[in-house]
């Protein structure tokens, strides 16, 4: 059989990657399509044969190979940037790919992007970044210029034999003047936090239910935008945190995490365990009034009868904006100021490399993956959040015990 077939771990469902062989192309190289079938071994060897069959009725040209591109003293970095662009962005996110594209066409193409690498030394790169900011680019945008071209002019040395050089490796950044340093995030108090969920309260369910899981997890909007039912474990009272939603295009696209620190399991509080509970019931309710039904692969916030589109990240930000200007809270505050927030109020209950775990942070030491049991760490922090936002403690004022202490509901009981 010109195919193949190998079993893939995929969110803890049967998945199988399907290789149907397309031939060999002009350089006598193997060239195969790749499937991913979710379901059981039977029916994904069914399907394998269907599609090889299908490849064999209506073959799949293969396109023969593009001339080489010269590599050599006429290259400019535009010429680099391209080849980029049809080597290697495609395994870039689609964000990832923006930024670039944006300075690219914006601050590079122009002007230093005409001229030849081999012209070029630190001094030409420093004096071109200094002049942007003179021009008032912003930190971050010279940052990703500077990545742009940096990462551009190495692969052309690469491609080139290492006959090239890269006169970006040995730059540095323009120093930033303190106007253009920006202001450090503050993390909310209790009460902007509160009267941000009361006022949320008055809007579709799924807004106050997504904002609660926010502050209550400190997981990312991307993240939030893209959990399914099956990532709740309603035994163990936790969410798996695994895929996240990112703008492509004007469209929201399901993307795998960066970084395996991303993957983890969040033990959930009791309140916000059942307001998920409580909107899956408005869910199943809207899918069932519109003939379909709720599946466990459906997305818990989606906007979709029966959940099958994951809701926009922007469009949850700016719910967030328009509900914290309705209760009256200071505009620097924003969603990703909720995932602060839960740095903040975990300091006196759990260690500082648990809360990189439960935030996902790639600065983690080891990944965790919360596959079986929750942490008791985590646990712990779960039920504080969830006693924080209850009102039943003020931050910092709750009287936890440390790792390896044991808690005053633990004490022995006095001899009588």
């Amino acid at each position: 059989m010109a195919g193949s077939i190998r079993k893939r771990e995929d969110r803890g469902l049967d998945a199988w990657e399907l290789r149907i062989f397309l031939g060999r192309d002009a350089n006598n190289r193997p060239k195969q399509r790749s499937v991913l079938f979710r379901g059981g071994k039977r029916a994904a060897e069914k399907e394998l044969t269907r599609l090889v069959a299908l490849q064999e009725e209506d073959p799949v040209p293969i396109p023969a190979p593009e001339e080489d591109r010269r590599w050599g003293a006429s290259t400019t970095i535009n010429d680099a940037v391209e080849g980029w662009r049809s080597n290697g962005w495609q395994d870039l996110s689609p964000s990832t790919v923006r930024g670039y594209e944006g300075v690219w066409r914006r601050y590079v193409e122009n002007s230093i992007g005409t001229r030849r690498i081999v012209s070029l030394g630190p001094y030409d790169i420093e004096r071109y970044l200094r002049q942007l900011q003179e021009n008032g680019v912003g930190q971050t945008t010279l940052r990703l210029v500077r990545a742009l071209l940096h990462r551009a002019c190495r692969l052309a040395r690469k491609w080139s034999g290492n006959t090239l050089p890269n006169p970006i490796a040995d730059t540095e950044l323009p120093a930033r003047t303190l106007k253009d340093r920006p202001h450090p995030v503050r993390s909310p108090e209790l009460s902007e936090v509160t009267a941000i969920m009361e006022e949320a309260r008055k809007e579709d369910p799924r807004i106050p239910t997504f904002i609660r899981l926010v502050a209550a997890t400190g997981c990312r909007r991307g993240e939030a935008c893209a959990i399914r039912y099956n990532d709740i474990d309603p035994d163990s009272r936790s969410l798996l945190i695994d895929e996240g939603i990112i703008s492509s295009g004007g469209t929201a696209t399901v993307k795998s995490p960066k970084t395996r620190a991303s993957i983890r399991r969040l033990a959930l509080d009791d309140d916000t365990f059942q307001e998920l509970a409580a909107l899956r019931a408005v869910q199943e309710k809207l899918a069932g009034a519109c003939g379909v039904g709720i599946r466990p692969e459906s997305f818990v916030f989606s906007f979709e009868p029966g959940g099958s589109v994951p809701p926009h990240p922007d469009s949850m930000s700016h719910a967030f904006s328009r509900i914290r200007k309705k209760a009256g809270v200071a505009e620097d505050l924003h969603l990703h100021s909720l995932r602060h927030f839960q740095a903040t109020i975990l300091d006196p209950v759990i260690s500082e490399k648990q809360k990189q775990a439960r935030l996902g942070w790639s600065t983690v030491h080891m990944a965790r993956h919360y596959t079986d049991a929750i942490a008791e760490e985590d646990r712990r922090a779960a039920d504080h959040v969830g006693m924080v936002l209850r009102g039943g403690a003020a931050e910092g004022s709750i009287d936890v015990p440390q790792v390896g202490q044991r808690s005053p509901s633990d004490a022995a009981p006095p001899a009588s």
